[in-house]
Protein backbone atom coordinates (compact mmCIF):
# COMPACT_ATOMS: atom_id res chain seq x y z
CA UNK A 1 0.00 0.00 0.00
CA UNK A 2 1.38 3.37 -0.92
CA UNK A 3 2.06 6.28 1.63
CA UNK A 4 -0.58 8.31 0.06
CA UNK A 5 -3.41 5.74 0.66
CA UNK A 6 -1.95 5.25 3.86
CA UNK A 7 -2.16 8.65 4.43
CA UNK A 8 -5.87 9.58 3.48
CA UNK A 9 -7.29 6.45 5.56
CA UNK A 10 -5.30 7.84 8.53
CA UNK A 11 -7.17 11.03 7.30
CA UNK A 12 -10.76 9.20 7.31
CA UNK A 13 -9.77 7.40 10.44
CA UNK A 14 -8.90 11.00 12.14
CA UNK A 15 -12.07 12.06 11.07
CA UNK A 16 -14.26 9.41 11.94
CA UNK A 17 -12.66 9.07 15.62
CA UNK A 18 -13.06 12.72 15.85
CA UNK A 19 -9.30 13.55 16.49
CA UNK A 20 -8.49 16.32 14.71
CA UNK A 21 -4.38 16.49 15.24
CA UNK A 22 -4.31 12.53 13.02
CA UNK A 23 -6.53 14.39 10.69
CA UNK A 24 -4.82 17.39 10.27
CA UNK A 25 -1.00 15.47 10.74
CA UNK A 26 -1.83 13.21 8.11
CA UNK A 27 -3.20 16.03 5.61
CA UNK A 28 0.30 18.30 6.30
CA UNK A 29 2.12 14.79 4.73
CA UNK A 30 0.20 14.12 1.85
CA UNK A 31 0.70 17.63 0.95
CA UNK A 32 4.18 17.31 1.68
CA UNK A 33 4.41 14.23 -0.27
CA UNK A 34 2.14 15.49 -3.09
CA UNK A 35 4.26 18.66 -4.08
CA UNK A 36 7.36 16.99 -4.11
CA UNK A 37 8.83 18.30 -0.60
CA UNK A 38 9.71 14.98 0.90
CA UNK A 39 13.69 15.89 1.90
CA UNK A 40 11.33 17.59 4.44
CA UNK A 41 10.69 14.17 5.62
CA UNK A 42 13.71 13.60 7.70
CA UNK A 43 13.52 16.42 9.31
CA UNK A 44 10.04 16.38 10.09
CA UNK A 45 10.77 13.12 11.56
CA UNK A 46 13.81 13.98 13.72
CA UNK A 47 12.37 17.21 14.49
CA UNK A 48 8.50 17.38 14.52
CA UNK A 49 8.57 15.67 18.21
CA UNK A 50 10.74 17.77 19.72
CA UNK A 51 8.28 20.61 18.19
CA UNK A 52 5.85 18.98 19.52
CA UNK A 53 6.36 18.60 22.92
CA UNK A 54 7.66 22.54 22.38
CA UNK A 55 4.09 23.80 22.09
CA UNK A 56 3.01 21.34 24.49
CA UNK A 57 5.00 22.67 26.97
CA UNK A 58 4.20 26.04 25.80
CA UNK A 59 0.77 26.04 26.53
CA UNK A 60 0.93 24.12 29.76
CA UNK A 61 3.30 26.93 31.01
CA UNK A 62 0.98 30.07 29.81
CA UNK A 63 -0.31 30.51 33.37
CA UNK A 64 3.08 31.29 34.89
CA UNK A 65 4.05 33.65 32.14
CA UNK A 66 0.39 35.25 32.40
CA UNK A 67 0.17 35.79 36.03
CA UNK A 68 -2.40 33.28 36.62
CA UNK A 69 -0.38 31.32 39.40
CA UNK A 70 1.42 32.68 42.04
CA UNK A 71 4.12 31.22 44.58
CA UNK A 72 1.67 31.03 46.94
CA UNK A 73 -0.35 28.69 45.13
CA UNK A 74 2.85 26.39 43.95
CA UNK A 75 3.56 26.31 47.47
CA UNK A 76 0.03 24.93 48.43
CA UNK A 77 0.23 22.74 45.16
CA UNK A 78 3.01 20.39 46.56
CA UNK A 79 1.94 20.64 50.44
CA UNK A 80 -1.29 19.13 50.03
CA UNK A 81 -2.19 15.55 49.21
CA UNK A 82 -3.91 16.20 45.46
CA UNK A 83 -0.74 18.23 44.90
CA UNK A 84 1.43 15.60 45.93
CA UNK A 85 -0.40 13.09 44.22
CA UNK A 86 0.05 15.21 41.18
CA UNK A 87 3.52 15.23 41.59
CA UNK A 88 3.94 11.62 41.93
CA UNK A 89 1.24 11.26 38.94
CA UNK A 90 3.43 13.96 36.74
CA UNK A 91 6.60 12.33 37.32
CA UNK A 92 5.12 9.04 36.64
CA UNK A 93 3.56 10.35 33.35
CA UNK A 94 6.58 11.69 31.97
CA UNK A 95 8.35 8.32 32.89
CA UNK A 96 6.01 6.25 31.00
CA UNK A 97 5.75 8.98 27.83
CA UNK A 98 9.77 8.72 27.58
CA UNK A 99 9.23 4.72 27.36
CA UNK A 100 6.52 5.49 24.63
CA UNK A 101 9.18 7.68 22.74
CA UNK A 102 11.78 4.99 22.91
CA UNK A 103 9.30 2.55 21.61
CA UNK A 104 7.92 4.83 18.63
CA UNK A 105 11.76 5.09 17.56
CA UNK A 106 12.50 1.03 18.42
CA UNK A 107 8.91 0.47 16.23
CA UNK A 108 7.59 3.04 14.40
CA UNK A 109 5.05 1.16 12.90
CA UNK A 110 2.96 0.63 16.12
CA UNK A 111 1.66 3.92 15.45
CA UNK A 112 -1.02 2.51 13.31
CA UNK A 113 -2.33 0.27 16.25
CA UNK A 114 -2.10 2.93 18.47
CA UNK A 115 -4.00 5.05 16.37
CA UNK A 116 -7.16 2.49 15.42
CA UNK A 117 -6.64 1.85 19.08
CA UNK A 118 -7.00 5.03 20.01
CA UNK A 119 -10.12 5.57 18.16
CA UNK A 120 -11.88 2.39 19.24
CA UNK A 121 -11.46 4.89 22.86
CA UNK A 122 -12.79 7.43 21.20
CA UNK A 123 -16.22 5.60 19.89
CA UNK A 124 -16.71 3.24 22.32
CA UNK A 125 -15.25 4.44 25.68
CA UNK A 126 -15.75 7.88 25.27
CA UNK A 127 -12.37 8.62 26.01
CA UNK A 128 -9.91 11.25 24.59
CA UNK A 129 -7.08 11.23 22.80
CA UNK A 130 -3.70 12.33 24.53
CA UNK A 131 -0.98 11.75 21.68
CA UNK A 132 0.64 8.74 20.43
CA UNK A 133 3.50 9.05 23.37
CA UNK A 134 1.27 8.70 26.34
CA UNK A 135 -0.38 5.69 23.91
CA UNK A 136 3.50 4.16 22.98
CA UNK A 137 4.00 4.40 26.74
CA UNK A 138 1.33 2.21 27.80
CA UNK A 139 1.94 0.02 25.11
CA UNK A 140 5.89 -0.26 26.18
CA UNK A 141 4.21 -0.93 29.76
CA UNK A 142 1.50 -3.77 28.52
CA UNK A 143 4.81 -4.99 26.48
CA UNK A 144 6.96 -5.56 29.29
CA UNK A 145 4.40 -7.04 31.45
CA UNK A 146 2.83 -9.36 28.67
CA UNK A 147 6.68 -10.37 28.15
CA UNK A 148 7.00 -11.29 31.58
CA UNK A 149 4.18 -13.05 31.82
CA UNK A 150 5.22 -15.30 28.63
CA UNK A 151 8.60 -15.79 30.48
CA UNK A 152 6.82 -17.48 32.80
CA UNK A 153 5.41 -19.95 30.76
Amino acid sequence: MSGEIILVALIIIGLIGRSPIISTAACVLLIVKLIHLQRFLPSIERRGMELGLLFLTLSVLVPFAAGRIQSKDMIGAVTSWPGILALVGGAAATYVNGKGLEMLKFDPQLIVGMVVGSIIGIIFLRGIPVGPLMAAGITAILFKVFKLLMDRF
